[in-house]
């Protein structure tokens, strides 16, 4: 993230959580560091692991005191190992201990995202398929977890609801039908935006194409259905599968020949990186 996307994304955010761990005061830290005085600390890898969210972290410390210095010693989307030194944070040590538990909270959930990430994309290699997020997100948390997944080298399926047009399986009960839904959508939306439509079975998917769908998503499909839909498709609308695609089970899809594969896994199941902030002292 550059400075234009942390400021009008997520300082927001990342405001709200200090506030959330400093309601009033830090008073463990106004009791042994009344005034101030400068030191240092030390950000260290515990765990195997692809970082993300090193701009999040620094920004931490930065809204609590612009003449906080964090010097990086590794960047965002690099494999990192248990034991590893990869920042070192300066400033005011009421600052860095007061700002620690919040730093660390958005780059361990960004990390453990961008490495859930990683270890899928790695068994993608060598097929055209793409890894995609949802927005099965924590609240408050898109930006950063969706960043964290193209780190991981994944990509971002739409942001929002503003941002796309999903008809899933309640707007389709809602419509009446694919076909009713389908045609309203292309009533309503800009002619620019395209239109997907979440299938259960191979008939919907027949009512999707001759509705002129853009995208057809393979919801919780066996694979051989999955193999003809994608056969069905061709040269006709791109495809995507989804329901429950987590990285102990991705490699049965591998061979389908979807142009895309969706895992809600990615945000709401990657566990985090275990990274500390270690060796404070005054300098």
């Amino acid at each position: 993230m550059n400075d234009i996307t942390m400021k009008v994304n997520a300082d927001e955010q990342i405001l709200g959580a200090l506030r959330e761990d400093i309601t009033g005061e830090d008073i463990t830290t106004n009791s042994v560091m009344p005034t101030y005085c400068a030191g240092e600390v030390e950000l260290i890898c515990k765990q195997d692991g692809i970082i993300a969210g090193l701009t999040v972290f620094e920004r931490v410390f930065h809204l609590l005191d612009a003449a906080t210095e964090v010097t990086f010693f590794c960047k965002d989307g690099d494999r990192v190992s248990k034991g590893e030194r990869l920042a070192l944070v300066r400033g005011d040590i009421r600052v860095l201990l007061s700002g620690e538990r919040t730093a660390l909270n958005y780059l361990q959930r960004m990390s453990g995202i961008a490495t859930y990430t990683r270890a899928i994309v790695d068994l993608l290699q060598g097929t055209r398929t793409k890894l995609l997020d949802t927005r099965k997100t924590t609240p408050n948390m898109r930006v950063f977890e969706k960043y964290a997944v193209k780190v991981g080298g994944g990509c971002n399926h739409r942001f929002n609801l503003s941002d796309g047009i999903l008809l899933k399986d309640n707007h389709i009960g809602a419509a009446g039908g694919v076909k009713q839904a389908v045609a309203m959508a292309k009533a309503y939306a800009p002619f620019v935006r395209k239109i997907e439509v979440e299938v259960e079975n191979l008939d919907m998917l027949r009512e999707a194409l001759e509705a002129g769908a853009d995208i057809i998503m393979l919801d919780n499909m066996s694979v051989e259905d999955m193999k003809e839909a994608v056969r069905l498709c061709a040269g006709k609308a791109e495809t995507e599968c989804s329901g429950n695609v987590t990285r102990e089970n991705v490699a049965r899809l591998v061979e389908i020949g979807v142009d895309y594969i969706s895992s809600g896994a990615l945000t709401h199941s990657a566990p985090i990186l275990d990274l500390s902030l270690k060796n404070l002292h005054a300098i």
